[in-house]
């Protein structure tokens, strides 16, 4: 029982708590140029969560028999090769993916979500637990750049479209403020303002929420000391 509620804590830890992007700030440069579009960020997302996921469970598996000495090296070699396999497969079956993304799929070697992810946890933890950890950071970072994304778009370019990168999915394009249409947030520019404004109304929420456990306990001490005075 213990160990199924930690594997359930990995996960939602890495989704909400311990976001990569929103908590922890990790991967802030293919968060910004990959969040054009919804597609994109989605596209990213899902290749980036299967490099995750895969490093994590080899590294899990290889975590006592790998020598102290070479082990940033071995884990570097093998996410290299769940990389060269989500690039070669999106280049061969999703290539307006592989256009779109670019050099960015091959950066995921050096993210250092992934890495940091295989030398604090997978390297240290079984498979099972290593293998929700990761699913719980490729969640968490895939949920936050495509809510960066769904700014940028539809302020970007007045609405959304489905069906051009992801070429799987059937062709929807919906624009109905494209006179609107703020070209500065499909620039860099933009992404960086929508992660800032993202991370202040984080903030804002968190700070909200300790000065509401602050007051309430404070509300709790008074009452203490005044069933105190009444009791004397």
């Amino acid at each position: 029982m213990k160990e199924k509620s930690s594997r359930i804590s990995n996960l939602v830890k890495g989704i909400i708590k311990e976001n990569p992007l929103f908590v922890t700030l990790l991967g802030t440069c293919p968060a910004l140029a990959t969040t054009t579009s919804i597609e994109s960020a989605l596209g990213m997302g899902l290749l980036f969560m299967f490099v995750l996921i895969g490093s994590n469970i080899v590294i899990s598996l290889l975590r006592k028999i790998t020598p102290q000495e070479v082990k940033i090296p071995v884990y570097i070699v093998v996410i290299a090769t769940f990389v060269t396999i989500v690039k070669m497969f999106s280049q061969a079956y999703l290539p307006e993916l592989y256009s779109k993304l670019g050099v960015f799929i091959s950066l995921i070697v050096v993210n250092c979500i992934v890495l940091g992810r295989a030398e604090a946890f997978a390297s240290k933890n079984d498979v099972l637990n290593s293998f929700f950890d990761a699913i719980g950071n490729g969640i968490g970072y895939t949920l936050a750049i495509v809510i960066i994304a769904v700014f940028r778009e539809f302020l970007g370019t007045g609405g959304f479209t489905f069906g051009k990168t992801l070429t799987f999915l059937p062709y929807v394009k919906f624009v109905p403020l494209k006179e609107y249409a703020i070209s500065m947030f499909t620039m860099p520019t933009g992404g960086f303002l929508v992660l800032g404004v993202v991370l202040a109304f984080l903030a804002y929420r968190t700070n909200k929420k300790q000065e509401i456990l602050a007051f309430k306990e404070k509300e709790a001490k008074k009452a203490q000391l005044e069933n105190k005075e009444e009791a004397k």
